[in-house]
């Protein structure tokens, strides 16, 4: 029996560490856009990028976890996590590392991860090599270095599903999902947490725009190491509901909440009456922006800048679905929207 009992422990905490790595979090209400900044320079060889995230607060709600450059494993790539919508909430599904990068919802996080795989650099033996194109790189300081032209796309929505990202897991991401992971390294659960610690960091007091976006490496969130974002990604909507309302236990959210309401941090400015009908207002996605290193648009030189993930006020304006419930409103309807339908993804 004493035999049996630690058997069934060990199945749970195997349990419970393979879910760090799967799905985690899961709210009613969906994360801002994400913050418009530029990418401090690489530290130097052996560090890889890892973007910035919206994570989540029971008491806070959403806050800004700053992207960073951390000393990656070698041989290994960083799939970013992501939140997507499924069973009647915002699920967040944790980032990994493995030899190969998965699924990552279609997120465009900018600098080489542009929703699908990455195109910063690649592991060449025991070194890994960065294309300059689209990551801050200096040869002063690194010089395994190439350049290989990347056309990128600008959309700052923070999630997948209905109203934002829709893109599906391909064949292959499906099998990469199959090979050996290992969970984020203590320098990234260490960064994490002392984002949280800070309040400037919270959707609620930087309104989508934080001041340290981004940072040289895991939690230096010095003045000299520290990157402000230049503008939210998209109109900021404060929520109508309390982060602990908006919480969802796991079991619930895997049963679905189809008569909850989806309402604030809409990631998305309704299209203006009578105005132009632009790409961003067709299926959620604009075609713009996130630019690499002194790529060229509309065949005009950026005369050398840096990739500043510039926006031209190109906002996704999406298709929202305003809610007629007014269960939990205490702000005006046009304001609140429905929880979209749960979509099926491979």
């Amino acid at each position: 029996m004493r035999w049996f009992l630690l058997a069934v422990i060990l199945l749970a905490f195997s349990a419970a560490s393979f879910g760090q790595i799967g799905v985690g979090i899961s709210v009613r209400i969906g994360p801002p856009a994400l913050p418009v900044y530029a990418q401090p320079i690489c530290p130097g060889p052996g560090y890889l990028w890892t973007p910035g995230y919206w994570a989540w607060d029971d008491d806070g709600g959403y806050y800004w976890v700053p992207g960073t450059w951390v000393v990656a494993p070698v041989g290994l790539l960083w799939t970013p996590g992501w939140w997507g919508w499924g069973g009647g909430a915002y699920l967040w599904h944790a980032g990994y590392w493995g030899p190969h990068v998965g699924f990552y919802g279609g997120i465009n996080y900018g600098f080489g991860y542009g929703g699908v795989g990455f195109v910063g650099g690649e592991w060449r033996g025991g070194g890994f090599f960065y294309n300059r194109s689209v990551t801050n790189v200096s040869v002063t300081n690194v010089t395994n270095v190439y350049n290989r032209t990347v056309v990128v796309n600008e959309n700052h929505v923070a999630f997948n599903g209905p109203g934002g990202v829709q893109a599906h897991e391909t064949a292959q991401e499906e099998r990469y999902s199959h090979e050996q992971h290992t969970p984020a390294l203590a320098s990234q659960t260490e960064h994490q947490q002392a984002a949280s610690r800070e309040r400037q960091n919270f959707a609620s007091e930087n309104h989508g725009r934080p001041a340290v976006a981004a940072t040289a490496r895991p939690g230096d969130f010095s003045r000299r190491s520290v990157v402000a974002a230049r503008a939210a990604g998209g109109e900021y909507h404060a929520p109508a509901m309390s982060p602990r309302e908006a919480r969802v236990a796991s079991n619930a959210g895997n049963r679905g909440n189809a008569g909850k309401s989806n309402e604030g941090f809409r990631s998305f400015t309704p299209p203006s009456k009578g105005g132009n009908a632009s790409a961003n207002n067709r299926g959620g996605n604009s075609n713009e922006g996130f630019r690499s290193f002194n790529q060229p648009k509309n065949g005009n030189s950026n005369n050398g800048s840096h990739n500043q993930n510039e926006s031209h006020g190109a906002q996704n304006r999406g298709n929202e679905n305003h809610s007629r419930e007014s269960s939990h409103a205490s702000e005006p309807a046009k304001h609140q929207s429905a929880p979209p339908k749960e979509e099926k993804r491979r």
